[in-house]
């Protein structure tokens, strides 16, 4: 037994399904779909890659993507989502289920109609009652049918029974984020008059037939269920919370196999996963599944990304299996390493849900920690030795610098930052500590830099600025040089607002290098801004943002505009779009908006937020002074993190 293995002996404790003999208690959840598929269903050699990945991480039970079950495309809900209603997909979901069997785990296929979210490449959707969509993007909905219903039940058996023929040791069905299942589940969606709506027990009955059905095509097999612990619909009429548990508790009665507790839906108007929820927050629901149902295998991992708080949440007995995907997104070796006591090497899974704002705007999902993900087919991707060692010199450590140093350490080279402030971070230091989500998750970015630059050998002099002097006297001692310098604000841009001399740097203000007084007014409606004007409301300083766009947040993750125009609208932070500033007193701004309306602010302090431009000069200034020279991240083109760290991990993987 491992170190690891014996501080975490819950999570690695072996167990058994039926017959089936289980490693440890963790489960690879679906994780949705990974849209690295063709139009038509089929699995990419780019799939395949990822999935291998996946096969190595070490988890007991590996669930596959969710694959939809009918030919006509209504359950289809991304544009590259895989099929599974025919033989012909079968052949590399044999090759799938071979991987996952191979690392001796449990291999779980997905069926995923999607319901209401459904019939991408349709002019419709599917779902039990004509509900209006709340959210444009999706199609217009269509009433099914009795006689459409049975089909859909049977499709679903159909594509379990593939599933099984394929290699895999069962299969699972979702509810998750308000697919088909959730739709009958649903009061919101569900307004039927017959036996299929109404009643609970009615609403119930499409789930207790899908499961009766599967469970006769595929004897033996497990099935799991996943079902909404909490809709978090309430603004829509959906279930309560006591609803969903009796859910729970006729998919119990049903013969399911295993109960894997989820909690939202697309168009739930609160957040569920992103880092805005604490870790643990939704750990009670999971403990009230258990207590409800104790004979039957709870799986659980809603914003639980730590391998200790799951183990002792696995040790209280407030779930069966840790269900886990995006940490392992983030960080596919995070399973290996708790094993071996390494967990102060992993990446944490930060929540910025980069991976769901690529997938709904029909795009393969990408993490901003793992810039490896979706590339696992190219070689070019892949950190091997260096043909050449050089001696490479990274200006900035901020995370592109970092990224890129750490990654070309790890391939042989002889690697020193040079870094103008006293840490590691960059300008991300600033803002992870303004950050009103969760600063520990933006501050662990830091933390790993820290400790992988030191394993790695990486040499790093803080307070040194480099410039043409600077690297006349280091010039001998380098063959690359890597301008990862960061982007500033633009103080420039401001030079024809009369009293411009009176603005305060965003980013000075942002690492405590510059006080505000109690009023303030900050220029820009951009991340910077907003986490800005949101950490010093709750400071207690009035605040008013000024932004000469029609709207604010625009180079914020799509996935998180909302949460910034929900804060500051609780906050109470009063928001001139369309508006410019015309000047800056001694008290007061004076601004313009759009429609030519003039307007007086009071303000102790003025902060410039906007625009971010990259620090491009050393680009000049190094040409003619190094053999090899590079730039990455906001030094190329002010952006934001993943951006950064993309462009670090592939050039140092070329270097």
């Amino acid at each position: 037994m491992t170190a690891g293995e014996a501080k975490l002996a819950h999570l690695f404790a072996p167990t058994r399904i039926g017959s089936l003999e289980i490693p440890n208690r963790i489960k690879y959840g679906a994780c949705c779909v990974s849209n690295y598929n063709t139009r038509d269903g089929h699995i990419t050699p780019r799939e395949l890659a990822r999935t291998r990945v996946i096969a190595s991480t070490g988890c007991g039970i590996i669930t596959n993507q969710g694959a939809y079950p009918d030919p006509r495309g209504e359950g289809k809900a991304y544009f590259r989502q895989v099929a599974l209603f025919d033989d012909k997909f079968m052949p590399q979901f044999e090759t799938i289920a071979g991987y996952i069997r191979d690392a001796g785990a449990i291999a779980i296929q997905q069926i995923l109609h999607a319901g209401r979210y459904g019939g991408i490449d349709l002019g419709y959707c599917v779902q039990p009652s004509i509900v209006p969509q709340t959210l444009p993007h999706f199609r217009p909905p269509r009433e099914i049918t009795k006689a459409q219903i049975r089909q859909t039940i049977a499709e679903h058996a159909q594509a379990a029974e593939r599933a099984v023929r394929a290699g895999f040791h069962g299969t699972e069905v979702t509810s998750f984020m308000g697919y088909l299942l959730a739709n009958f589940n649903s009061r919101f969606t569900n307004r039927r008059s017959d036996e299929y709506g109404g009643s609970l027990e009615n609403r119930g009955r499409f789930m207790r037939e899908l499961i009766d059905a599967i469970k006769q095509a595929t004897p033996g097999h497990p099935l799991v269920v996943r079902l909404n612990g909490a809709e978090l619909m309430d603004r829509w009429g959906g279930n309560s919370e006591e609803e969903c548990f009796e859910l729970m508790q006729q998919a119990a009665q049903a013969g399911v196999d295993m109960i894997s507790v989820t909690v939202g839906w697309q168009e739930a108007p609160e957040s569920s996963i992103g880092r805005d929820i604490p870790p643990g927050h939704w750990n009670r629901l999971a403990a009230k599944a258990k207590r409800l149902l104790p004979g039957v295998p709870i799986a659980f991992g809603v914003r639980l990304p730590d391998p200790v708080m799951a183990n002792d949440c696995l040790a209280r007995g407030e779930f069966d299996f840790w269900e886990v995907c995006r940490p392992l997104l983030a960080d596919p070796d995070l399973i290996h390493k708790a094993r071996e006591g390494r967990l102060d090497e992993a990446r944490r899974c930060i929540g910025s849900l980069n991976c769901l704002s690529r997938l709904f705007r029909d795009l393969p999902y990408s993490c901003t920690m793992n810039p490896m993900l979706g590339h696992e087919v190219e070689p070019e991707y892949h950190v091997r030795p260096a043909a050449v060692k050089k001696n490479v010199m990274v200006i900035g450590a901020g995370p592109a610098g970092m990224e890129c140093a750490i990654t070309a350490a790890k391939r042989g080279h002889s690697v020193t930052v040079f870094e103008r402030g006293e840490r590691i971070g960059g300008s991300l230091s600033g803002y992870a500590a303004h950050d009103l989500a969760r600063p520990e998750d933006l501050a662990s970015v830091i933390s790993h830099y820290e400790v992988m630059s030191a394993k790695q050998g990486v040499r790093i002099e803080f307070g040194a600025e480099v410039n043409p002097k600077f690297m006349r006297s280091r010039l001998h001692e380098f063959d690359v040089a890597v301008v990862a310098a960061g982007a500033r604000i633009d103080m420039a841009a401001w030079r024809g607002v009369e009293g411009h001399e009176r603005l305060a740097d965003a980013i000075l203000v942002a690492s405590g290098k510059a006080e505000c007084g109690e009023r303030v007014v900050v220029l820009g409606g951009g991340k910077i801004a907003l986490t800005l004007a949101e950490s010093l409301k709750k400071r207690g300083h009035a605040i008013t943002i000024v932004e000469a766009d029609k709207r604010i947040a625009a180079d914020v993750m799509p996935s998180f505009k909302w949460r910034h125009n929900t804060w500051i609208e609780e906050l109470g932070i009063p928001v001139h779009t369309s508006t410019r500033v015309t000047r800056i007193a001694a008290g007061c701004i004076d601004v313009v908006n759009d429609k030519g309306v003039k307007s007086s602010i009071a303000a102790d302090t003025v902060i410039a937020a906007a625009p971010r431009i990259a620090n491009q000069a050393l680009f000049h200034e190094l040409e003619w002074m190094v053999d090899e020279l590079h730039g990455i991240g906001d030094a190329l083109i002010a952006r934001g993190i993943d951006a950064a760290i993309s462009e670090g991990y592939r050039l140092g993987c070329r270097i």
